[in-house]
């Protein structure tokens, strides 16, 4: 009895081992270059230059909106293009959900919800080698590239399992961050996602992020 639970607890720590190497390997990929312009604990405000993402947009409820965003994604990027191209994976997975209003920009601006079914745009930011001319186009028509200008963003980052819950919670953090500092957002909030899933929660990357409004101050 003894023996079995030895082996077991040693399993266990074999895969907790395993998930601590391989989990921080795997999200050790090229990500989007950004300036902080402030930084106030786990609260950013941060510039990002020009980049290329590849996006689609999918319905549904946030959870299986990203797992089909992400699969349409990486077949993309995987090969599913013309001349059957490989890109390298990048990170983060980014989520936003998407909302019709009379004063937005046309960027913002998608399907609304009704009905419990959601629109959300998910997206990968192309990696720095490639330009608009040189990405091979993406063979399902659901699949878009969209060269994206300079912006500024309040971010904040936590770990942990990013549950419908705490990403409320960050969301709402970061929304009286901005109102206590005079910082004027815009759009609905991006989620960003770093990891694996079989990552250890303590390792995990996660954040919410807004657009900042023009002028709006560091």
């Amino acid at each position: 009895m003894h023996r079995a639970i030895l082996l077991a607890a040693l399993g266990l720590g074999a895969v907790a081992v395993a998930a601590v190497v391989v989990g921080p390997a795997m999200s050790r990929v090229e990500q989007p270059d950004f300036r902080i312009e402030k930084q106030d604990g786990d609260v950013e405000v941060r510039a990002y230059g020009p980049l290329i993402a590849a996006e689609a947009e999918v319905k549904g409820q946030r959870r299986e909106a990203i797992n089909e965003g992400f699969r349409l994604i990486a077949a993309y990027i995987f090969g599913a293009n013309q001349p059957k191209a490989k890109i390298e994976m990048t990170a983060p997975v980014e989520q936003q959900k998407q909302k019709i209003a009379m004063t937005a920009p046309v960027t913002q601006q998608g399907g609304g919800a009704r009905d419990g079914d959601e629109s959300w745009t998910v997206r990968f930011i192309m990696p720095k080698a490639w330009t608009m001319e040189t990405l091979p186009t993406p063979t399902d028509s659901r699949v878009r590239l969209e060269p994206i200008p300079p912006r500024r963003f309040l971010a904040i980052r936590f770990s942990g399992f990013a549950g419908d819950d705490t990403i409320r919670e960050k969301t709402d953090e970061l929304r009286r961050y901005a109102e206590t500092h005079g910082l004027a957002i815009k759009g609905e909030p991006v989620l960003a996602f770093y990891d694996p899933p079989w990552t250890l929660p303590f390792m995990r990357r996660n954040e919410v992020m807004f657009e900042l409004a023009d002028g709006a101050a560091g």
